[in-house]
């Protein structure tokens, strides 16, 4: 979901359009301008119900994203960050920075999004009464009210991701006061909605409703896979609590000199050793900054013999750092937050030495192996 069309900023929040819109897009717009308009509006012509089709998608669109911008309002005034709005095939996602410190505030955040949906559908169908006599105008009305509130009521079922799966979660949270089994249950609970609908498809798919038969099957699919990663996740975090950064970071962390030539770093420090971070030093042994192959990627081939580690380098003021004493879970949202994947330790105004986030995968993979 990080890939796609950058749209601009709202409350600093980049908003994308993946390409994977384009289809619900055509869908939407087909469906309204082959089916729902001439059925509804046969006076109007062909051309006409194409428009507003292709308008009526784009207000969809919009209200797809009204619905996270609710999200991210309310995420935002917990102080949960929002990373990016991403419109898909699948409707919109707002990505969070971590979960929230809460049950209630996971409740708040969780229905903002449903609640945007009704609003937009009550003033949608206010709309349509003001403007019930000009087809052009009520036509998108009048399927937009109903679209929204078809989305506040699809978001509230009780199946993790869906908004309903996140307030049974923040509900059997209040209840237990353990935020791993209230993730349970909601992510078992999304698995048997997931299950639901692709059964429904497939029966729907066998009775020669295809379209709609495959629709709910990617819906289902969508819906299980997420449930999937969310319990995976529930499992890493539970692994990583009580875990320390010293406990896993690499205190053996290559270093190489400022006026070090790219072309003898890839040559000699990448391919020779297979190191991918580096501490780049000056004269004095002190720390000037980090230099990984992300900043190696940055440089054109043909000038990698020009170019030094100094050049190129994360100044040391510039880079995130954590203390050893940092909880590894807390690391690890930092990355997140930060689009990193390793972070220098310091102590004492030193380095102390690098976790990356592949050091963190291989602590979770080795757990799992010996059983604790």
């Amino acid at each position: 979901m990080e890939s796609g069309i950058y749209l601009g900023r709202v409350w600093g929040i980049p908003i994308r359009l993946h390409m994977s819109w384009f289809i619900i897009f055509f869908l939407v717009t087909w469906s309204l301008a082959a089916g729902y308009f001439p059925t509804e509006y046969p006076s109007l012509g062909v051309t006409s119900f194409w428009i507003m089709g292709a308008v009526t998608s784009v207000l969809f669109a919009a209200s797809v994203l009204l619905h996270e911008l609710g999200h991210s309002y309310v995420a935002l005034r917990h102080q949960v960050p929002v990373r990016s709005i991403t419109l898909f095939l699948f409707g919109g996602v707002a990505q969070i920075g971590r979960e929230p410190e809460s049950a209630k505030a996971e409740l708040r955040i969780a229905v903002a999004g449903p609640l945007t949906s009704l609003a937009l559908a009550g003033l949608f169908g206010g709309l349509y009464l003001l403007d019930s006599s000009i087809p052009f105008l009520a036509a998108p009305s009048a399927w937009l009210a109903r679209i929204n509130f078809m989305l506040a009521a699809f978001n509230m079922i009780p199946g993790f991701p869906l908004d309903g799966g996140r307030v049974l979660r923040s509900l059997i949270w209040i209840w237990t006061k353990s935020l791993p089994r209230a993730t349970r249950v909601a992510v078992a609970s999304g698995q048997i909605v997931a299950l639901g609908f692709i059964g429904i498809g497939l029966y729907s798919i066998f009775n020669g409703d295809l379209y709609n038969g495959v629709w709910l099957a990617f819906i289902g699919w969508f819906l299980q896979n997420a449930a999937s990663s969310t319990k995976s996740q529930s499992a890493i975090k539970q692994a990583l609590s009580g875990v320390h950064v010293e406990q896993v970071m690499n205190r053996n962390y290559p270093t190489i000199p400022c006026s070090l030539t790219i072309e003898d770093l890839v040559e000699n420090k990448i391919l020779g050793t297979g190191g991918r971070i580096f501490l780049v030093k000056g004269d004095g042994e002190a720390c000037l900054g980090l230099l990984t192959i992300n900043e190696v990627r940055s440089v054109p081939r043909k000038e990698w013999s020009a170019t030094t580690a100094a050049d190129i380098m994360v100044p040391y003021d510039n880079m995130v750092v954590v203390k050893p004493q940092t909880e590894l879970l807390e690391a690890l949202q930092l990355m997140d937050t930060a689009n990193v994947a390793q972070l220098p330790v310091t102590e004492n105004g030193s380095i102390a030495g690098i976790l990356s986030r592949e050091q963190i995968l291989r602590y979770v993979r080795l757990r799992a192996e010996v059983g604790v």
